[in-house]
C-alpha cells in the first residue's frame, strides 16, 4: 500500500476527540499529511477541549466542526473515535484502511468545572498516544 497523503477523524460532534485527533495528527505528521476532523451530527467545538489543548501546546482555536460533505476528496485513512460515528461511518470512494478508537465523550461528563477539565485531559492524553503512534505508523520516525 502506498502512504497515505489524507487521514479523517470522524466523531459524532466534531466538538472534541475528533478535533484534539487533527491538532495532534497535524503536530505529529509535520506537514506530510493532509488531515481532516468531522462530525456526523457537527456541533460546536468545545471550549474545554480547546483549553486542555493550548495546556498541551497545540492552538485549536482556528478548527471548527464540519460536516463530512466539507472533507475534501478521498481518503485513505478514516479513524472512527466513537462508536456512534463507527455505526454511521458512510461509504468512502477508495476503500480507506478503517481504524476504530472508542474512546469515551468529554463532553457528557457532570461535575464542577475542574473535574471536567480532568476528564478532557484524560481523554487529550490517550489522544494524544493514539494519534502518536499512528502517524509513526503511516509515515515511520521522524529524523
Amino acid at each position: 500500500m502506498a502512504r497515505p497523503s489524507r487521514v479523517l477523524f470522524l466523531c459524532a460532534g466534531n466538538s472534541a476527540r475528533s478535533q484534539m485527533a487533527e491538532g495532534f495528527a497535524r503536530q505529529h505528521a509535520g506537514g506530510k499529511l493532509e488531515v481532516y476532523s468531522a462530525g456526523t451530527q457537527p456541533a460546536p467545538v468545545r471550549p474545554e477541549a480547546i483549553a486542555v489543548m493550548r495546556e498541551a501546546g497545540i492552538d485549536i482555536s482556528g478548527q471548527h466542526s464540519k460536516g463530512l460533505d466539507e472533507v475534501p476528496g478521498e481518503v485513505e485513512v478514516v479513524v472512527t473515535l466513537c462508536q456512534e460515528a463507527a455505526e454511521a461511518c458512510p461509504f468512502f470512494p477508495g476503500s480507506p484502511r478503517h481504524v476504530h478508537w472508542a474512546l469515551p465523550d468529554p463532553a457528557t461528563v457532570q461535575g464542577t468545572p475542574e473535574q471536567v477539565l480532568q476528564v478532557y485531559r484524560e481523554v487529550r492524553d490517550t489522544v494524544a498516544g493514539l494519534v502518536r503512534a499512528l502517524v509513526l505508523e503511516l509515515l515511520g520516525p521522524r529524523p
